[in-house]
């Protein structure tokens, strides 16, 4: 036998055909096996096919879930930036002894350049940023107006902006300009999806605004039900799905950063009786006519009045809001600068019984936010307004002589209150401020609160976010500006 030749096989014919037989009734069983699995659910697998064969959609879905982690990302910066100034702020202040009076020329310097720069390259980023926000998400926007109030650009300048008030003193929060912020980097996930992508750029503003929130505040359901309750009252979400991974998403890069901590604690409730009940009723109703009337502020501030002060604003808007900043430096000096920024450590402090506010604080803290809104900067409002509240539930144990941790569950009963009340969203502020303080033991305590105060303030204003959205300038919205009559 020659080499490397093989050799001759020399069992029967039947031992050879053993196998062959064998691997043919295999390969038939298989067959036979996969139509009967196919015939037994058909709609599942021919969706199943559909999805495996649908490669561009996955990979328009990757980009978006990107740029949702990257919403989390810039949230955080943004987040740094804000403490940095108003920690920046502080040392100013409390440097020594002439740091308080300093703050008479640096506020109102500060503030009318930050107003000067967002006039003259971003007039969009003006205000908190959730009316923009509501009024991009229409549809009857002409072409390139969404643009003009959310897009990745506007949210750079916004989170410089908002950081350059907190480091001005203003009595401003971050978490408002973060609904704007996120929308906008979402929105520019738009450029890099196929053009028949059926994610189009209202669920993407959707989806970046709620995963804003939840980042700013670490409360992903807050986030789902604020984009239920604020966002979604003219159309509803087509991919909720993608709205709520792109929260997870968010907030688990806020979470990796800060980790898994509530934004105010754990509060120490203890066991709820009846004796809280008029109390608690008290704080409901006057948090809620208190949120009534700065949404009223608010909306009549911005959309002005014939009035001196209305016309100053038009006129001089510079000077006007270096009055604004004379104002909130000279409120600070009266409060030991603990009206400046957004009030978390004063909320803090309340809810930790460990408070030495004056007694005037909650008044002095709500004409800050005021003035500071009113001065055209951008500036947010959910932070200050719980403070507002925290301290109109401390008033209140004050004034009947509740004290103590017996008086923690009225400081979150205004908190919830003022916020539901200011923005006329029961349900979110109810969410927002549960996982914010961790007070599962309040649910309908805090529910109540929200809604009493919600439906007091509706008799004193309409919505403020929907107000302000209608009141925008028609040249952000890219809408013509209306001739005016002949003289």
């Amino acid at each position: 036998m020659p080499n490397g030749s093989p050799a001759p096989d020399k069992s029967p014919p039947l031992a050879r055909a053993r196998p062959l037989a064998l691997g043919r009734r295999l390969r038939v069983g298989t067959r036979r096996g996969w139509r009967v699995v196919r015939g037994v659910e058909p709609e599942f697998w021919q969706r199943l096919l559909t999805e495996a064969s649908a490669g561009r959609q996955w990979v328009d879905r990757a980009v978006v879930l990107a740029y949702a982690a990257l919403t989390g990302l810039i949230v955080v910066g943004f987040t740094l930036a804000s403490e940095g100034a108003t920690h920046a702020f502080a040392m100013l202040v409390h440097t020594n002894a002439l740091g308080p009076w300093a703050a008479l020329a640096w506020t109102p310097l500060l503030t009318v350049l930050l107003l000067w720069w967002t006039r003259r390259f971003v007039p969009g980023a003006a205000g908190s940023g959730i009316p923009q926000v509501i009024r991009a998400l229409e549809d009857d926007l002409p072409e390139g107006g969404a643009r003009r109030l959310a897009s990745l650009r506007l949210s750079l300048h916004k989170i410089g902006l908002v950081a350059g008030g907190m480091l001005a003193g203003l009595s401003i929060g971050r978490e408002g300009p973060t609904v704007q912020v996120g929308a906008g980097v979402m929105v520019h996930a738009r450029r890099w999806l196929s053009h028949g992508s059926a994610i189009d750029s209202h669920d993407l503003m959707v989806a970046g605004a709620a995963a804003g929130i939840a980042a700013a505040f670490n409360t992903p359901l807050g986030g789902v039900v604020f984009a239920l309750e604020q966002l979604s009252r003219r159309r509803s979400m087509s991919h909720s799905s993608l709205v709520i991974a792109s929260i997870v998403l968010a907030g688990m890069m806020a979470v990796a950063v800060f980790g898994n901590e509530t934004y105010f604690g754990r509060l120490k409730v203890q066991e709820l009786s009846w004796s809280l009940l008029p109390p608690g009723l008290l704080v409901a109703l006057v948090s809620g006519f208190a949120g009534g009337l700065f949404s009223r502020l608010v909306v009549v501030s911005m959309q002005g009045l014939p009035d001196r002060f209305s016309h100053w604003r038009r006129e001089y808007p510079y000077r006007f809001a270096a009055g604004c900043g004379v104002a909130v430096a000279t409120i600070g000096i009266a409060t030991g600068g603990t009206t400046a920024g957004a009030g978390y450590e004063a909320t803090r402090d309340l809810l930790e019984g460990r408070s030495e506010l004056p007694g005037v604080f909650t008044l002095l803290k709500f004409c800050a936010t005021w003035l500071s809104a009113w001065s055209g900067v951008p500036a947010g409002m959910f932070a200050p307004s719980l403070t507002i509240g925290a301290g109109i539930g401390h008033d209140v144990a004050a004034l009947l002589g509740v004290a103590g941790s017996a008086a923690i569950p009225l400081i979150a009963l205004g908190m919830v209150g003022f916020l539901a009340a200011s923005t006329q969203g029961p349900i979110t502020a109810f969410i927002i401020v549960m996982e914010m303080v961790s007070g599962h033991a309040m649910v309908l305590s805090l529910m109540a609160s929200a809604l009493l105060a919600s439906g007091v303030s509706r008799l004193v204003a309409r919505p403020m976010y929907l107000e302000l959205s209608a009141g925008l300038p028609p040249g952000l919205t890219g809408a013509a500006t209306p001739a005016q009559p002949a003289p």
